[in-house]
């Protein structure tokens, strides 16, 4: 009586499980490759940074890249550093996915938004003999302080003239350029650029120690305000350029999961089909409890949230067929303990208990495979190892608890000619042998 009211709760939890799979909370987070969206390539212009801290360069910009994109509200995003091998030259790029965005001019115009803040000293030199058509670039010097060293930017008013201006505070690296800066160019102007436009060219009075700065222009309050924002979250540490685009459709992506859903349904019938007509009994009780892994692992993905890829939803294939080879383990040692003449219940019971410990290595040496793999593994190998690593551990759940759950709540108490059937397996009759125990 204790299984069958266990095996009531299961089965109730089952469907509660799957109302919320079916239902909208937590919609399923579906990556590019199936959501459709555009993937950005950037190359990454390092020339400028000291050796050795190119790696350290690159993610900083990753960061800024990817608080600037979430700031859009993008889901999922996905944002990474790859560097070129010895025949790409060395060169470092970044990688830019974005799921649900298939307007590439629109994406680029997200990323490129970003400001770029540089403060340059002028040529004086030059700037006496410029002509109309001097290009500011001409007669500007780089200093090396940039947006980079920007640690935070915020909106004050002009005590006088109560005119916007932003006050911008630099890093310890940053101050100390700022003040090497200010402390040889006494009496010069300073060019503040933002996207390569002079914005404001204060003339440096004295040397300025402690890294805060004001930047003072034409600006209207929701103009500075915008600039404030976007310098706080979108500051480029490195230039860079767009290298290629790729847009997924959307209506791609939707091909791409109807036939994932139609293969796993087919397989799943395929699968359960052999089953049951190969282990019978025990069999209807594997295909429930691999409904129960279906629902358990969905649930997962959707309340982690699991970023469900084609690579990962290939792993959660695999680990189906790894748990349905968890319950041929069991019922094959069942059906040796039947043979041995032991009762129904005991049968199970030992053949669960010797079963475990083959379920037990194989799932740890797939465990092993999917940590090692995330571990070392590029997004798409992570979103594989990440599904079957939750789908073993799923797998080695619903095989272990939920079929001897099952299975004992459905066993009859004595061996007849209906339960030797029901509990035997394959096309001739190889089913338990009877004992004298239950021929009593």
């Amino acid at each position: 009586m204790k299984f069958r009211i266990l095996s009531i709760v299961i089965l109730l939890l089952g469907a509660g499980l799957g109302y919320f799979v079916h239902s909208n909370w937590y919609p399923f987070s579906l990556g590019l490759d199936l959501a459709g969206g555009t993937e950005l390539i950037y190359t990454a212009d390092v020339s400028q940074v000291k050796e050795g801290e190119a790696d350290e360069a690159m993610e900083t910009l990753r960061d800024v890249i990817e608080r600037r994109v979430n700031l859009f509200g993008v889901s999922e995003p996905v944002v990474q550093v790859e560097r070129g091998g010895a025949f790409g030259g060395g060169s470092f790029r970044l990688r830019v996915e974005l799921p649900g965005i298939t307007d590439v001019e629109e994406a680029v115009k997200r990323i490129g938004e970003t400001p770029s803040l540089e403060f340059k000293t002028v040529r004086l030199d030059l700037a006496a003999s410029s002509t109309a058509s001097t290009t500011p670039e001409e007669i500007l010097a780089s200093t090396g302080l940039t947006g980079r060293y920007l640690e935070r930017a915020e909106l004050i008013f002009d005590q006088t003239l109560g005119a916007p201006q932003i006050s911008i505070q630099f890093n310890s690296e940053g101050a100390e350029l700022f003040e090497k800066i200010t402390t040889e160019h006494v009496g010069e102007p300073v060019a503040i650029l933002l996207d390569g436009e002079v914005i404001s060219s204060p003339v440096v009075n004295e040397p300025i120690s402690g890294g805060k700065a004001v930047i003072s222009g034409q600006f209207a309050i929701e103009e500075a305000r915008t600039l404030v924002r976007n310098l706080n979250y979108g500051a480029l540490p490195l230039p860079i350029a767009l290298a290629g685009t790729q847009s997924i459709g959307a209506s791609l992506g939707s091909d791409a999961v109807n036939a994932g859903m139609i293969a796993g349904l087919f397989g799943f019938a395929a699968l359960s089909l052999f089953i049951i007509l190969w282990y019978r009994l025990p069999g209807i009780i594997a295909v429930l409890a691999l409904v129960l892994y279906v629902l358990i692992s969905l649930a997962a993905f959707k309340f982690i949230p699991v970023t469900l890829t084609a690579a990962g939803i290939a792993g959660f294939i695999l680990s189906i067929g790894m748990a349905v080879d968890a319950n041929v383990l069991i019922f094959e040692r069942t059906k040796e303990e039947l043979r041995k003449g032991k009762p129904l219940h005991d049968a199970i019971t030992e053949g669960f208990h010797r079963a475990w410990l083959s379920i037990r290595d194989s799932n740890i040496s797939s465990l092993i495979t999917a940590l090692v793999l995330f571990w070392l593994g590029t997004s798409a190998v992570k979103g594989f190892a990440l599904t079957l690593g939750l789908g073993v551990l799923v797998s080695m759940f619903t095989a272990i608890t939920v079929s001897r759950t099952f299975l004992l709540a459905v066993a009859p108490s004595s061996l007849g000619n209906a339960t030797r059937f029901l509990f035997g397996s394959g096309a001739t009759n190889s089913g338990p042998q009877s004992n004298n125990n239950n021929s009593k």
